[in-house]
């Protein structure tokens, strides 16, 4: 499965990659990338029409395994898309900015 570190998802959003982020609500409330898509794992199959198929997807998750499920199942669908590996917790430790729903920094539960 194709996967990029958290640097490599910031140059690819930078170059007009969609971010995808597939956390729970809770999760996704106390912190997220800027400028991701918020898009609950079990709302997938129902809400794929919204996700562009002209631009690479990378998927987040708090780790990088239910993105990387997300990721397996977006390429099965015909998608471009690509797993960030280490998910939001490898996000924080390279100390990456995100934001909660505030705009104030954000936190990984």
């Amino acid at each position: 499965m194709p996967e990029c570190t958290p640097a490599e998802a910031t140059a690819a959003q930078r170059e007009g990659a969609f971010l995808l982020d597939v956390r729970e609500y809770e999760e996704w409330m106390a912190g997220h990338v800027d400028g991701a898509v918020h898009v609950p794992m079990q709302q997938l199959p129902e809400r794929l029409a919204e996700f562009p198929t002209d631009r690479r997807i990378v998927c987040i998750c708090r780790s990088g395994n239910r993105s990387g499920q997300v990721t397996a199942w977006l390429l099965r669908q015909g998608y471009d898309a690509i797993n960030m590996a280490g998910g939001m917790r490898q996000w924080h430790a390279e100390q990456l900015p995100f934001v909660n729903a505030n705009g104030n920094p954000g936190v990984v539960l």
